[in-house]
């Protein structure tokens, strides 16, 4: 619905001289046109899907409050409309009349074309524009308006009245079809849910998806009730109709919170799909632990007998604690409990590895006087070795320091630092014994 602008000699050009008939037939085309561009518009207003949807829809909150001041305002539109229509035909009546105006003519076509000789009511929906101040919504009777006046009031109602139907409109379009689609991902995240154990009452998101579901019955209901209510005018300061946007926001809570529990349930279809593999590698972890225990218990035994003045750590027993949660796990498996098994399995499986390491640790730790026996057999021996190799083993103080030695480190129980003090004594008299012969073998070359 357009404005038209002044025409000539208007009460808005005082100066300006009468028209001739050219200047009113152009006025009168103008003023034809605008009526076929608003009855254009008043028909398309009339037909919109958004206004047969508010007219048939129980309305609540914001929504309803505007809906009816929208319904009053189209109302005075077309009583508007009506009066336009009068004032422009008597226009068209009298100029075809002659078809040379007199003045008399002219001077009573510029009074219809551009003077306040249109009456119509007024209401609070067009209180504004008027600049009236009307009382609940009563017309004041003998309200005058110039055609461009009515015009311009009938723009204001016309935008008003379109701004509200648009913008329902949109918010019925975008949100309930994106609503049913995501209830629908609901339901299937639901069914997978329960199959994998998933349920109310026994897993924080089966409690989520209840609530979710719960949430989009209110939102739905709320949006076809009350469509206002979501719309977001535009921030641009737009005064188009429907400048604006749908708020989305409690939908996009409600589907980032569904994406979420969708990952979990899939977190937990994947622990279906893998308990057994787990639950075995478990079983063999905790067996080569106990098993490794076993093996420090029996060592610890050995370590005591044949080593004397040696502090040996004690070895633990196996983990019950680990033990009963495996049965337990194995127990949920058992009945498809499989949102319990997963974080169970999380906290087994690197309980599990730091038991084995443990016990790893125990049986170094128990068999290290073992170990340093051991090293010390090998020095010795290596030292005997040399000094052979060199003619020297045979001397008698090699020998008595070796037969010391040896008898210290293959004797039960083994007392470590006599031991090693006999295999350093041995080391000294061999070196001393070298010294010697390689004093010659430098006078030799």
């Amino acid at each position: 619905m357009g404005v038209p602008g002044p025409f000539p000699g208007s009460p808005g050009r005082p100066d300006a001289p009468a028209p001739d008939r050219e200047e009113v037939d152009r006025a009168l085309e103008r003023l034809g046109a605008e009526y076929e561009a608003i009855e254009t518009s008043l028909l398309a207003l009339q037909d919109h899907a958004g206004r047969r949807l508010l007219e048939g829809a129980e309305l609540s909150g914001t929504t309803k409050e505007r809906w009816a001041e929208a319904e009053r305002s189209i109302t005075v539109l077309w009583s508007l409309f009506d009066a336009y229509t009068t004032a422009l035909e008597s226009a068209r009546e009298l100029r075809e009349r002659r078809r040379w105006p007199s003045a008399e003519d002219l001077a009573e076509l510029t009074e219809l074309l551009h003077g306040e000789g249109v009456t119509v009511p007024a209401t609070d929906a067009d209180a504004e524009t008027a600049g009236g101040d009307p009382e609940d919504g009563q017309a004041r009777p003998g309200e005058r308006f110039s055609l461009e006046g009515l015009v311009t009031r009938m723009n204001g109602l016309y935008a008003r009245s379109l701004d509200v139907i648009v913008a329902a409109d949109s918010v019925w379009s975008a949100l309930p079809a994106r609503i049913d689609l995501l209830s629908a991902e609901l339901q299937r995240t639901r069914s997978l849910a329960h199959s994998v154990g998933v349920r109310l009452g026994e897993h924080p998101a089966a409690d989520d998806l209840e609530r979710i579901t719960e949430e989009l019955s209110r939102l739905r209901a709320r949006v076809i009730a009350d469509p206002l209510a979501f719309w977001v005018s535009s921030s641009t300061g737009s005064s188009a109709p429907g400048g604006g946007r749908p708020d989305t926001g409690r939908y996009d809570r409600a589907a980032r919170a569904l994406e979420d529990i969708r990952r979990e349930v899939a977190a937990v279809l994947d622990v279906r799909q893998d308990a057994e593999r787990r639950l075995m590698q478990l079983r063999d972890v905790l067996s080569r632990a106990d098993r490794t225990l076993t093996e420090a218990r029996q060592a610890r035994g050995e370590v005591l007998a044949k080593i004397a003045a040696s502090e040996v750590p004690a070895v633990s027993g196996p983990s019950t604690a680990l033990h009963e949660q495996l049965a337990a796990a194995a127990d949920y498996r058992r009945r498809a409990q499989w949102h319990r098994l997963s974080p169970l399995l999380d906290s087994l499986e690197e309980r599990a590895e730091d038991e084995l390491h443990r016990a790893r640790e125990s049986l170094t730790a128990v068999t290290a006087p073992l170990a340093v026996r051991a090293e010390l057999r090998g020095r010795l021996d290596a030292y005997r070795a040399k000094a052979a190799r060199h003619g020297v083993a045979e001397d008698p103080l090699l020998t008595e320091r070796y037969d010391i030695a040896r008898r210290m480190l293959w004797s039960a129980p083994c007392d470590l630092r006599a031991a090693e003090q006999a295999v350093w004594r041995y080391q000294q008299a061999a070196a001393e014994a070298l010294v010697p012969l390689q004093r010659e073998g430098r006078e030799e070359s």
